[in-house]
This record gives structure tokens, sequence and C-alpha cells, in this order.
């Protein structure tokens, strides 16, 4: 029998019982929808985050403090005061460090703003004129603080959308007033001179949630902060390097000079890539994607029993069917085809309506909303080629018992069989 005489048989011998074959085909929807659906979820969290990390601007190092031994106690990376204002001076020296294009120190805390009757929570960030190119984080009105402002600790702001809405709503907040206190301090009176471009909440937090000023006015009037050698401290230092091609040359001149100025034994420093963080955001990413859909795949296993328990029974209704057929000449290769290709069909045909259900639910997802972000989703060509392979597959490995049984009937037993 060819394949198009035994594709009608099958749809025909399907047709004839549309509501146990649309049962039937309900598992592999139901499994295949499910698949594309929750994968799409893992892309589109692996897009959003690599996304962010691009977003923070191109060719980029970040050099942070290390493990440190105080008093026998090891530090957590990242909490040692090791790194100052004046390493970063030196690391944006195109002399001593000629592959970097521009440096932007950060010396980070967590600070209250009163303003407009308002009083709010968020970071407070001290940095450089540099940082608007090098994290490529711009203003969206006014302007942000200049090298004047940091030369002579001016006392200017520039402040993210969150913390302009929730001070001054629907005001403009350029040329206000607001006072900034640190750890319950005494409070400082900043100019509002730009409002920062709004970026969004992702993975890595929301970075409209946050303001600016000179990083010496912060070291100068409301951070204290200090190394072992009485040194203005920084948080991080943000590199970027002139072009990608010269990062590894830039890690080692950068690596070389801080060892040089901080003469230790260990390092007191790491540097890390924005390469680090995508290989890391995409191991994470992956996994959760790989582990959403194997959770969805276990409902497309559940979907195969079903075709298997289906066909069986129908094995077992059409078994005078199959003696006729094998009395007037089928052979068994014939049975054995006919009953797979019902199975294929069956899993093909509900694999088809699954994408369809997991492209809307997809869909679906991405309106919903969290924190004020709508969930992003992602549906890739490969998801949808493999759950509808797979659905496939499945409709083939758990159709070949059936088929196999059907095939090795004895035809005289067949023709007797009530």
């Amino acid at each position: 029998m060819s394949l198009a005489e035994s594709l009608k048989v099958a749809i025909r011998a399907l047709g004839a019982n549309k509501l146990r074959t649309t049962l039937t085909m309900l598992g592999i929807i139901i499994g295949v929808g499910a698949v594309i659906g929750l994968m799409s979820v893992g892309r589109g969290a692996q897009a959003t985050i690599t996304s962010s990390i691009q977003s923070m601007g191109t060719n980029l190092l970040f050099v942070r403090p290390n493990f440190t031994q105080q008093g026998g106690v090891r530090t957590g990376q990242g909490n040692a005061p090791t790194l100052t204002y004046e390493d970063a001076l030196a690391i944006a020296d195109p002399a001593r460090v000629p592959s970097v294009a521009q440096v932007a120190p950060e010396l980070g805390a967590f600070a209250q703003y009163i303003a407009n009757g308002q009083n709010y929570n968020a970071r407070l960030t001290g940095t450089t004129p540099e940082y608007e190119e090098v994290r490529n984080f711009h203003v969206a009105s006014g302007e942000f603080f200049n090298r004047q402002n940091l030369d002579a600790r001016s006392n200017v702001i520039a402040i993210g959308a969150t913390v302009a809405d929730n001070l001054f709503g629907d005001a403009d907040p350029i040329g206000q007033t607001i006072k900034v206190s640190i750890g319950g301090r005494v409070g400082v009176n900043f100019r509002v001179v730009g409002v920062m471009e709004r970026k969004g909440g992702t993975g890595l937090g929301n970075q409209d949630d946050q303001a600016f000023i000179p990083i010496t006015t912060m070291q100068a009037r409301l951070s204290n902060a200090r190394t072992a050698r009485g040194a203005r401290n920084v948080s991080i230092i943000n590199v970027q390097v002139a072009d990608q091609s010269l990062m590894q040359e830039a890690v080692q001149e950068i690596g070389d000079l801080l060892r040089d100025r901080h003469h230790t034994v260990q390092d007191d420093f790491v540097i890390q890539s924005q390469d680090d963080f995508l290989q890391v955001a995409n191991q994470i990413t992956g996994v959760m994607t790989l582990l959403l859909g194997a959770i969805a795949g276990i409902s497309l296993v559940v979907g195969g029993i079903g075709i298997m328990n289906i066909m069986l029974v129908s094995v077992t209704e059409r078994t005078r069917e199959i003696g006729i057929r094998k009395a007037v000449g089928a052979k068994r290769r014939d049975i054995l085809g006919q009953f797979l290709t019902e199975a294929v069909v069956v899993s093909v045909l509900g694999g088809g309506v699954g994408v369809a259900l997991g492209i809307g639910l997809a869909r679906i997802i991405s309106t919903i909303n969290v924190n004020g972000q709508n969930l992003q989703t992602l549906v890739a060509p490969d998801a949808i080629g493999l759950a509808f392979g797979v659905s496939a597959a499945i409709g083939l490995f758990f159709g070949i018992y059936p088929a196999a049984r059907a095939s090795r009937l004895h035809p005289i037993e067949a023709l007797r069989y009530e």
C-alpha cells in the first residue's frame, strides 16, 4: 500500500471516531503548547537580561574590590575598601593605560530624599561626568553635572525617572531642591540639574530608581568611607576600552597598574567584563529554559501514552477488519504501516494545533504586568521545530506496539473474532 493510500485510510478511520480522536490529540496539543509557551518565557528572560547587560554600554570592564583578610577573617568579594578615586584617575591616564578610552568610578549608598513634601528612599551614586557615556545613561531633560561641578564639589544632582515621579509627580524637577541624607545623618540640600532617561526595571534592578551626584561631593559631604590607608574609597570603577579587540590587553594593563599601586601579595581587586556577565546570565537562563521545557515535555509523554492506549483499543475493535485485509492479500508490513500512519497522523495534527496554542499562550503571557513591566516572551523557530518534531516522534514511538500487535494477528483467528 502506498503512503497516499495509507493516509487516506488513516484519515477515514480517525474520522469515524471524531470525539475519540480529538480527545487523543488533546494530550499532544496541551504538551506542545506548554513546551512552546514555557520555553518562550525562558527565552524571553534570556533576551531581557542580555539586552539589559548590553545597555550598560560598550566594551566595558568593571573593576571591583576583591577578598581581603582582616584580623584573620576573609571579607566578602566587593565589600573590602581597596579601590580609590586615585586608582580611577591612574587608570584614566592614557600614558599608563593606553587601551582605555574613558573611566567612571562609582561610590554607592542607599539614601533618603526629601522634596516637595515627599519622602523617598533610593540608591545614590557618586560618580564623574564620564558616567553618561561610559554607562550609556543620558539625561532626558536638563543636564548631567559637568567637570566644573566635580572640581568644585557642587551640590547638584541628576535624578532617575522613578525618583522624579515619586518626589515631584507631574511637576518639572529641574531647579528644585532635594534634601539628601545617608544613614540618618543631617541632610544636605542639592539642586536638581537633570532627570535621567527611562530605562525601566530588569533582572538587574530598576535603573530609574537612583540619583547621581559628583563623587567628590559625596566623599566630602555625605560619605566618610576610606581605605585602610586613609584614601578616598570607591565602590567600583567602570572602564570603557577603546576597542573590543583590546579587552584582554586592557585587563592586563589595569591589573599591572593596580598591583604596582597597591603593593599587595594577593590581588585585592577583580576585573570583570560584560562578556563574563553575559556568560553567567546565559548559563542560568539556559538551565531555566531547559527545566521549563522538560516540565512541559512530561505532558507530551502523557499524550503519547494516550495515543498508545487508544490505538490498542482501535486494534481490538478492528480485529475482524485486519483479518479480512490479510485474507485478501494484505501483508504484515501493510498492517504495520497502516496503524503507524494513524498514530503519526494523530500526533502531527495535534502538534500543529499545539504550535498555534503555544504561540497564542506566549502572546498572552507577554501581556502580564509584573512590577510595572510586561513579561517578555520569545518564540524561537527551533523551539517550534523541536516541539513539533518530538510530537511526531512520540506518535511513532507509542504507535509501534499497537501496530506490531495488529500486524501479528493471524487472519483466521482475526476473522473468527467477535
